[in-house]
């Protein structure tokens, strides 16, 4: 495995103005967790290490993150990372636009097969981040997507585990996938981009709609719509660190410890108290993926 305390890669600068990290939310007096974040990914002004990104978010509140994963290095270091600190539970998966780079290098089944192997391993609880992507893949890769998205599928329903799926301006066709294949128990929609008709569609079929920081943007009402509609036993919260920090911080870099800010401005959307959407996000998040410790 990889060592979890190396980097994989680095996030751009490009563009971006403010690569401080943002000073901390006041804690939640209820602990939940952040269900989809990229720690392998360096971003910011400091080199945070595994263990300094989990404390951070251990001191406000968070008390676990699901680590996903998009390529077979990333996915190494994600079951890395879990064996090292309980905090930590994996997520493996080829991302659904690196799929068609697999295949073009004739390389799609083998890693398919290593998330095979992956998947198997006790801390592992989620094959993720798999799916569709319309907006950076045209028609030439969309074959190679379908197959790795469906061979994910199995995958899942194979070791018992739950899913988290990418859906970027495919949402037809992820739901269409799902309903002939066959979606498994507990099926993710992470970062959740549709509007409240399929926020009603998804939660009607079971599955769980994952919040990120970009519910709180000015241009997001699809979202807070979605939000609204969707019952509050099907609702996850993550970051999906280090993007899609939430207002008033756009820009900077987002980590598991920002989880708060979308949490409390989930709460007021829904008009619920904080520490009763806690409550119910970590009861979610377990339910989805097993306790963390364990």
């Amino acid at each position: 495995m990889s060592e979890p305390e190396t980097y994989v890669r680095e996030r751009s600068t490009s563009g971006r103005k403010d690569l401080r990290y943002p000073p901390a939310p006041e804690p939640l007096t209820v602990p939940v967790y952040d269900n989809h974040a990229h720690l392998e990914i360096a971003d910011g002004d400091e080199q945070l290490s595994l263990a300094e990104q989990l404390d951070r978010a251990q001191a406000v509140g968070i008390a676990g993150v699901v680590q996903a994963s998009g390529d077979i290095e990333s996915s190494r270091w994600a079951v890395a990372a879990a064996e090292q600190d309980p905090r930590v539970l994996a997520a493996v998966a080829i991302h659904p636009n690196d799929a068609p780079t697999y295949a073009a290098a004739g390389r799609l089944d083998e890693a398919l097969a290593i998330m095979d192997e992956l998947a198997a391993h006790p801390r592992t609880r989620a094959i993720g981040e798999t799916g569709l992507d319309f907006f950076r893949t045209d028609e030439p890769g969309r074959p190679a997507q379908f197959e790795s998205f469906e061979a994910h599928i199995a995958l899942a329903k194979k070791h018992g585990i739950a899913m988290q799926i990418h859906d970027r301006e495919a949402h037809d066709a992820v739901l269409d996938t799902l309903i002939r294949v066959g979606a498994p128990d507990r099926t993710v929609f992470h970062c959740f981009s549709g509007d409240d008709a399929m926020a009603r569609t998804a939660a009607d079929a079971g599955y769980y709609l994952s919040f990120a920081g970009n519910v709180t943007f000015k241009n997001a009402q699809n979202l807070r719509d979605a939000l609204q509609v969707t019952p509050l036993d099907r609702i996850l919260v993550e970051t999906d660190a280090p993007f899609l920090t939430p207002v008033p911080l756009r820009g900077r870099p987002n980590a598991p410890y920002l989880v708060p800010i979308t949490v409390r401005f989930m709460a007021a959307e829904l008009g619920v108290e904080v520490d009763e959407l806690s409550m119910q996000l970590a009861a979610n998040t377990v339910a989805v993926y097993g306790a963390f410790g364990d």
